[in-house]
């Protein structure tokens, strides 16, 4: 059975995005089955594939309302063994029309349960907010990957989020698991990076992935060609250290 995990961090800009694209397409260079699930309305990690959707094609979005099977939905991409099912801006609409649905938090859980045995992982990209969006990809997840920059405000908000974890975990989905906290957007040329970097190890220890990424042109240039960085320069720093990423996470 496939693991899934969502990339989570309410805070925008943090590369929570870049990572779930990244760490998806490095574990499909490593031959394992992956899909990802594009579940924000600006569809960043969709493009950040290759892939934008005209009006009405199918996206996330029906999958969440039981209008159509994930099977249906999941499409192959430029990166062998990597699928994707892409999101629309219709998916800001989604929230809204669940709002009065039964068991509105676990829709995408039933809907991924059909197909988690064709994947060795199921990634999810959440919006940058603690919405019913998030919270369906964290019922739906054994665990969570929490991308954090290496700047001031770093812990700013990670409390909340937490809470939430803890939340769900109580209410809905007893086996959440925070896989652990990845560290982004480092600068080793800054002392602020390293101080930030410090003060999180020392806070959450083992919860912080030993891999860390760093800032990286490449990394940023790569999704406006609607590739990974893999595929746009794979000897760079960014891409080779989430190569590293998936490795860590394989072991």
């Amino acid at each position: 059975m496939g693991r899934i995990l969502c990339t989570a961090n309410q805070k925008g800009g943090v590369g929570k995005t870049t990572t779930a694209v990244n760490l998806a397409a490095s574990l499909a260079a490593a031959e394992k089955r992956v899909l990802l699930v594009d579940l924000d309305p600006q569809a960043n990690a969709s493009s950040g594939l290759g892939v934008r959707l005209a009006p009405g094609e199918p996206s996330a979005y029906p999958l969440l309302l039981g209008h159509a099977p994930a099977a249906d939905l999941a499409r192959s991409t430029q990166v062998p063994h990597l699928s994707l099912i892409p999101a629309s801006r219709d998916l800001a609409g989604a929230e809204v029309e669940l709002v009065g649905a039964d068991r509105r938090e676990h829709r995408l859980r039933t809907a991924l349960a059909e197909i988690r045995d064709r994947y060795d992982f199921v990634f999810i990209d959440c919006p940058p907010s603690l919405s019913l969006l998030t919270v369906n990809a964290l019922v739906a997840a054994d665990a969570v990957i929490i991308p954090l920059q290496c700047e001031y405000y770093a812990l700013e908000g990670l409390g909340q989020l937490l809470t939430t974890i803890r939340t769900v975990r109580r209410s809905f989905n007893p086996r959440l698991q925070v896989e652990g906290i990845l560290l982004t957007m480092f600068d080793a040329r800054n002392n602020l990076s390293h101080q930030v970097a410090e003060e999180v190890r020392r806070h959450f220890r083992d919860k912080v992935f030993r891999s860390v990424i760093p800032r990286n042109v490449r990394l940023s240039e790569a999704p406006s060609h609607g590739k990974p960085a893999l595929l746009y320069d794979v000897r760079s720093t960014g891409a080779q250290s989430y190569l590293r990423m998936a490795r860590e996470l394989l072991t």
